[in-house]
């Protein structure tokens, strides 16, 4: 630590040379004069607030010598510079980690700490209606880069006194800004120690990835596919979860907040069940189930039925490959999930003007013509259709890559081992689920260990004067709500 000096020169000669003013034309160095006393203003161009700054040097070009005779400091701070955000400090590596993430710092000749003006404004896009939490009715707008601002959209829906945002620092380099968020009244205390431990006993350069890479410090598991947090881009989503006794975890630079603990369930819920009538809602809940089912277990079943005829009954035997293709059906599955992965791949890259043709391009030559050619029987187009669309019914995009590669596995195992195959599938994919924990939450919670009050709010979507017990796995220090 390097301590501030009565050296003003000293001082200046150090930071200048730990922020390579003269390698870097985005730090800005102002040589200042007031009140009979050398100053210095440091502070990353972008990161400061044009007007803000203007409007300190007017006040600080009214300081007369007599001014600065006593007590400078307090003066400044207490009088001379009008802003709210304002601090000081007397380690000069604590000023340069502060100037690199966005305040302005004051040096005066003279005085043993530096002045942090807090004139930061970071480039920001507005809130926008996220795109993959879209609703039919409700709010549009959506968290944003900036962590100051997607607290403030929290803060405006969730206006407890015990609502606290504990800011956190991380990565060497990076110096990445994060907040755990959660209210005192409800969380439990176990959950918000936990996560600020493991949140401080990371050891790393930076988080170029932001909360992706949060998550895989905290919770680890990075052989499991299925996500142990959830997340969402709604403050609205965001807020519920808070009242329902989680934690959040806001990780600068990131417009998605992971809600902590979370259940295999959590990802299958959506704002729009909430945002229409209760029976609606529990209709649409019903059918997103229904359609996650099918994205995990139609494949291999459809292929259990059509490879097994003794399996399937009179009544459906028209299961089965009526046209058989040039290769084998487990090779044509394998083909059509490949071509399936490499198109939603391309459609991420593909610019809007474009995705219109590509989506032509799809249903022309892995419809049609893969079938006139005999690449694909016509029953593989129809199943792996119907699975796509129920991947995509998915909520939650992580949930649904997962899922995506636990029907792949259940088709190999399908196809390699036949219904004994299947069955041991389905009994791994169980027993992965049921070991999953997060922060000492059951992943299949309230199925495994059941709990049947909380499973039937699992089932079905009931009104909101109904729900008045909070989750009780969360042990919320206020369980009414």
């Amino acid at each position: 630590m390097e301590k501030v000096t009565v050296h003003y020169e000293q001082n200046i000669d150090y930071v200048k040379k730990e922020l390579a003013v003269d390698d870097n034309f985005d730090i800005i160095h102002l040589e200042l004069e007031h009140g009979g006393r050398k100053m210095s203003l440091f502070l990353v161009d972008g990161f400061g607030k044009d007007i803000a700054l203007t409007q300190v040097q007017k006040h600080l070009a009214k300081l007369t010598v007599d001014d600065l005779k006593v007590k400078p400091l307090d003066k400044l701070v207490k009088h001379s510079i009008p802003y709210v955000e304002i601090e000081t400090s007397d380690d000069l590596d604590e000023v340069i980690d502060q100037v690199l993430s966005g305040p302005a710092a004051l040096f005066v000749e003279g005085v043993e700490r530096v002045i942090l003006i807090d004139t930061r404004e970071y480039p920001v896009r507005g809130p926008a209606e996220p795109d993959t939490e879209k609703v039919i009715r409700g709010a549009r707008d959506g968290f944003v880069e900036t962590l100051v601002l997607n607290a403030a959209l929290v803060r405006r829906r969730v206006r407890d006194r015990t609502m606290r945002v504990e800011y956190v620092q991380a990565g060497r380099r990076s110096k990445s800004d994060m907040a755990i968020v959660y209210i005192g009244d409800i969380a439990d205390q176990h959950f918000v120690k936990k996560l600020r431990k493991r949140l401080k006993k990371i050891d790393t350069d930076g988080f170029p990835m932001a909360d992706k890479s949060v998550e895989e410090y905290i919770f680890g598991h990075s052989l499991n596919p299925y996500p142990l947090v959830r997340y969402t881009e709604r403050p609205d989503v965001a807020a519920t979860h808070l009242l329902e006794g989680h934690v959040l975890i806001m990780v600068d630079g990131s417009p998605s907040v992971m809600i902590t603990p979370a259940s295999f369930w959590h990802h299958l819920q959506h704002a729009e069940e909430y945002r229409q009538k209760p029976l609606v809602g529990a209709i649409h809940r019903l059918i997103r189930y229904i359609a996650v089912g099918a994205s995990i277990f139609l494949l291999p079943i459809w292929y259990l039925l059509a490879t097994h005829q003794q399996f399937v009954p009179e009544a459906l035997n028209f299961i089965g490959e009526q046209e058989t293709g040039e290769i084998t059906l487990f090779i044509q599955f394998i083909i059509a999930e490949i071509g399936i992965e490499m198109l939603r791949m391309a459609a991420i890259h593909t610019p809007s003007a474009l995705a219109t043709a590509l989506g032509l391009v799809a249903a022309i030559l892995i419809g049609e013509v893969a079938i006139q050619v005999g690449l694909f029987s016509p029953e593989v187009v129809l199943y792996l259709a119907a699975v796509a669309v129920g991947s995509y019914a998915t909520p939650s995009y992580e949930l649904s890559l997962a899922n995506r590669i636990v029907r792949l596995a259940l088709l190999v195992l399908t196809a390699a081992f036949g219904l004994g195959g299947f069955i041991i599938g389905i009994t791994l994919w169980l027993l992965l689920l049921v070991g999953y924990k997060g922060l000492g939450v059951p992943y299949l919670w309230p199925f495994i260990p059941f709990d049947a009050h909380a499973f039937s709010e699992v089932l079905i979507r009931k009104a909101m004067p109904y729900k008045k017990r909070r989750p009780n796995i969360l042990h919320p220090n206020d369980p009414d709500r």
